[in-house]
């Protein structure tokens, strides 16, 4: 019984989180598209992608989720929720130099890579 009262808590914290986090007029979804280089496998790509989350991209101020898939022919999509276009800016304008993404932008084809934002107000 603990157990439940123990989870549901944790559910509410965390949907109460979201729920927040989510409501801010000024939310900026930023989506990312990209393909691997050639013989870079999705295998090998998961760990670079989520070391560049873990180690950079969620530590930035405005940071709010993120998450990533692998798609066909080497495509990769990452989604990027932050607070405001500003803090979406500042979190890529520190990118480059971060150390955590240079195997990250080793291992992709930046020629294919498309970033689009979408405010939650327009």
């Amino acid at each position: 019984m603990r157990y439940f009262k123990r989870l549901s808590l944790v559910l509410l914290t965390m949907m109460a989180t979201l729920s927040t986090a989510y409501a801010s007029d000024t939310a900026v979804i930023e989506i990312v598209t990209l393909k691997l280089k050639a013989g870079v496998s999705y295998t090998e790509f998961a760990p670079i992608d989520k070391a560049v989350e873990d180690q950079h991209v969620a530590k930035q101020p405005g940071f709010i989720s993120r998450e990533s898939a692998a798609g066909e022919n080497g495509e990769w999509l990452v989604i990027v929720h932050w607070e405001s276009a500003k803090d979406a800016d500042a979190s890529m304008a520190s990118f480059m130099s971060a150390p955590a993404s240079q195997k990250f932008v080793d291992n992709i084809d930046g020629s294919t890579m498309v970033m689009k934002r979408y405010s939650k107000t327009p």
